[in-house]
């Protein structure tokens, strides 16, 4: 089953069985493709319009790159999914004598690993549509702006949906050195969006 291929009522229900898959992260990646969604539509509303005919190419290129991160985010809902059930899949293997004991605890720590990946690759990419956001700031049609701010806050809540997805996986990766390396580059990425989120909300609040 492909979330991304569900209609929006078979996926709500999905989301809130008692199946914990999908869950935070799906969703997070989901946010994210909405925001990059939204930013497409915001660059064709300017695009259609002669009026902003001198920011037509910037947007023209913005379009490209809105659409290369907006795609990579949808395939992720699904991609979160299977990693959740890999770790999943991972624990029921049978643990009775020293050899699959040990075949056990590599199978979690490399699932673990996919996991704690994939919402970071979230997590850049969620970024990456943050900055073009605000590159897009006073280049885009103003009518739009409010469509402008709504994609940062999904972006935004895809961010830090997903921190919180790479976080909880950590102490499952039993490697100090990639546990930091997750945690503080994560959270630089963190600092780095909520910096960007407030700069587009006020952009978005002055054109309101």
């Amino acid at each position: 089953m492909k979330l991304m291929e569900l209609t929006l009522t078979d996926y709500l229900a999905e989301l809130r069985s008692e199946s914990p898959a999908p869950g935070g992260g799906s969703v997070s990646a989901l946010a994210g493709a909405q925001g990059m969604s939204l930013l497409m539509m915001v660059c064709g509303l300017t695009i259609t319009r002669e009026k902003y005919a001198e920011h037509h190419e910037t947007c023209r290129k913005a379009l490209e790159k809105a659409e290369a991160i907006g795609r990579e985010l949808a395939e992720l809902v699904d991609l979160d999914t299977e990693a959740y059930l890999g770790v999943a899949a991972a624990f029921k293997l049978p643990k009775e004598t020293d050899d699959e004991k040990a075949a056990r605890s590599e199978a979690i720590i490399k699932a673990t690993h996919t996991a704690t990946e994939v919402p970071y690759r979230v997590m850049e990419l969620s970024l990456a549509g943050l900055e073009l956001a605000g590159e897009l700031m006073d280049k885009t049609n103003p009518n739009a702006a409010s469509d402008l701010g709504v994609a940062g806050q999904n972006l935004s809540a895809a961010l830090k949906g997903a921190y919180y997805n790479v976080l909880i996986n950590l102490s499952g990766l039993k490697d100090p050195s990639a546990e930091g390396t997750f945690r503080d580059t994560g959270m630089k990425m963190v600092e780095r969006g909520t910096l960007l989120l407030t700069i587009i909300e006020d952009y978005t609040e002055k054109h309101l």
